[in-house]
């Protein structure tokens, strides 16, 4: 089970990505931006926001060295409150990566 003190601060993830496992799995967190609609959506517009973006993947290999289709993402607001939340996201994908034992 990951814990919050598992995982670095806002003001680390605001430089650097944060990479762990636990258990047959594999994570990522890391700080990242996407356009969204303007609040008054005027003619299309977007803005840029600050997402906490999570992704976890099956052991042995690194991120980088795992088939996209392998990987599974969610995002959450850039914040104390959004770095909970991903790291409650992260216990709940646990179980796909635990193999029965024989």
């Amino acid at each position: 089970m990951i814990t919050r003190k598992d995982v670095m601060p806002v003001n680390f993830l605001k430089k650097e990505k944060f990479t762990g496992s636990d258990t047959g799995m594999r994570y990522r967190m890391e700080m990242t931006k996407r356009e969204v609609p303007k609040e008054d959506g005027a003619d299309g517009e977007t803005v840029e926001e600050t997402v906490l973006t999570v992704t976890s993947w099956p052991e042995p290999y690194g991120y980088d060295a795992t088939p996209e289709e392998e990987k599974t993402r969610e995002e959450f607001p850039f914040s104390e409150e959004g770095i909970v939340s991903g790291v409650e996201w992260l216990n709940g994908q646990h179980a796909r990566y635990v193999k029965p034992e024989k």
